[in-house]
């Protein structure tokens, strides 16, 4: 066998191996040493148990390591995020969790059990879902400026629905609300199908909604979308406008989803484990995946992440407080 070959040979015997046999820094080193178990605080199927499931094959893949995905569901995801806060702080457990229970809970729920900032290590964002305004064509109006226009025309007349009390969609509705300073009424329910269903019913004219959710309903025109809850349009439906842009600033509300790890965690572990994570949802077949749930990537520094969790839950805290919302 000539030189070339067997360096080719050794290139790719080395490629194919799993990382545990190759070299690594003592952070990777660490984490080649055991198997991964990523918590999904909810049961199987959604947003949160996909991103968990495609986490765990890439660690494992990339550690030559065991891993699986713990559905620990209950308490509105409190059982699974305790789980995590008692593990063993080395890298191996982890917590794929939405927004809500990092930036909401802890002011929504009077005896929430936990301090996201010393029980957890943020990791990073990892994914992120844009949120749409959207009315029944029987509503008659075509913007938010027409929404708000209507709203102080008669007050306390219009009704929104929501998946539920202190949801993030209820919550984007008291914003919206602050902000544009109109009265609308919240009528919850248990769930984003029951809302949404009574939406395109006509027996609520109103909800903030997850776009990937409500986009089909748009294009057949069961919906009119009256603005995006993004800081920019969506690439996905770009003839959406923002909130922003029709007079009604800062109603940023974005569903997006985090992964984080126990308090003690090395702080190279965290920041190998976010590298892991932006290479991961980096390629072009797992974007497609994202793409397939109305996701796309968000992966950040592990301190932009802690910063951002500091940031949102800065903006929900004195919303919860002033209307006096608690969980149910």
């Amino acid at each position: 066998m000539n030189l070339s070959r067997r360096v080719l040979l050794a290139a790719g015997l080395a490629l194919a191996l799993p990382l545990a046999a190759q070299a690594q820094s003592p952070a990777e080193k660490q984490l080649a040493e055991g198997r991964f178990t990523i918590v999904a605080p909810f049961p199987p199927g959604g947003p949160v148990d996909t991103l968990a499931r495609l986490l765990a094959e890439a660690l494992g893949k990339r550690y030559g390591q065991a891993a699986v995905v713990d559905n620990v569901a209950g308490a509105a995801g409190n059982l699974g995020i305790d789980r995590v806060k008692r593990a063993r702080p080395d890298g191996h457990t982890l917590l794929v969790v939405p927004a809500g229970n990092l930036t909401i809970n802890p002011t929504l729920m009077p005896n929430f059990p936990f301090n996201i900032e010393r029980d957890f290590v943020p990791v990073t964002m990892l994914a992120k879902a844009p949120n749409v305004l959207v009315a029944s064509p029987a509503l008659k109006i075509k913007t938010a400026r027409e929404l708000v226009a209507l709203a102080k025309a008669k007050p306390a007349t219009l009704f929104y629905a929501s998946p539920g009390v202190g949801s993030g969609l209820h919550l984007a509705g008291e914003l919206f609300k602050q902000q544009a300073e109109v009265d609308i009424t919240h009528v919850p329910y248990k769930g984003t199908g029951p809302a949404l269903n009574d939406v395109l019913g006509g027996v609520v004219p109103l909800m903030f909604s997850n776009l990937p959710a409500t986009l089909p309903f748009i294009k057949e025109g069961k919906l009119v979308a009256l603005g995006i809850t993004e800081a920019a349009r969506s690439p996905v439906a770009p003839d959406i406008p923002t909130l922003a842009e029709q007079g009604i600033p800062g109603v940023v509300v974005t569903s997006w989803y985090g992964l984080l790890a126990p308090a003690g965690t090395p702080a190279a572990v965290v920041e190998q484990l976010a590298k892991d994570a932006h290479a991961l949802l980096a390629e072009p077949a797992m974007r497609d995946k994202l793409a397939a749930q109305g996701l796309s990537d968000a992966t950040m520094t592990p301190a932009d992440f802690a910063a951002h969790i500091r940031k949102e839950t800065a903006v929900w805290a004195p919303i919860i407080k002033s209307r006096g919302i608690v969980a149910e």
